[in-house]
């Protein structure tokens, strides 16, 4: 699988996380400050330094699916990026519904755990994480079920 970024959309920050190289985990990477760094740019710098070949933006839909302006400016952000990135580099869509709330919790959790390992990430960047890892989950085969021993 190729490596992937995940992409928590703000008009103030933008979370960014990292997969693994096999695809399997999401980790987060860096927040984009919007009025400090230009994020197409920034963004398109990262996919080079990585070789990103999947781009994995969160869509903000509303709890019953239906779209709104944040969707629209998620789809808009996503028009400008497209020609900034690479040759080759898709860019993909994924349900962000409670990624907000999932990443608070997460980082709650590890901060936890965290003792003397300093500050949890930013949670712009947790939230790309699990935008990212939602993604990542979706396409792994499942499993199947172990044999019943006689």
């Amino acid at each position: 699988m190729e490596r992937a970024l995940g992409i928590d959309f703000g008009e103030v920050r933008i979370g960014l996380a990292i997969s693994d190289g096999l695809g399997l985990f999401a980790r987060p990477l860096e927040t984009i400050h919007v009025t400090e760094t230009e994020p197409l740019a920034r963004i398109a710098a990262v996919v080079r330094a990585h070789d990103i070949r999947i781009v994995v933006l969160g869509l903000p839909l509303r709890l019953d699916g239906s779209e709104g302006t944040a969707t629209r400016k998620v789809r808009t952000f996503a028009r400008e990026l497209a020609p900034v990135l690479p040759e080759g580099v898709s860019i993909m869509e994924s349900d962000e519904r409670l990624s907000t709330v999932t990443a608070r919790e997460k980082r709650a959790e590890s901060a936890g755990k965290r003792r003397g390992k300093g500050e949890p990430p930013p949670i712009d960047q947790v939230a790309a994480a699990v935008i990212l890892q939602d993604y990542l989950d979706a396409r792994r085969p499942p499993e199947p079920w172990p044999e019943e021993e006689p």
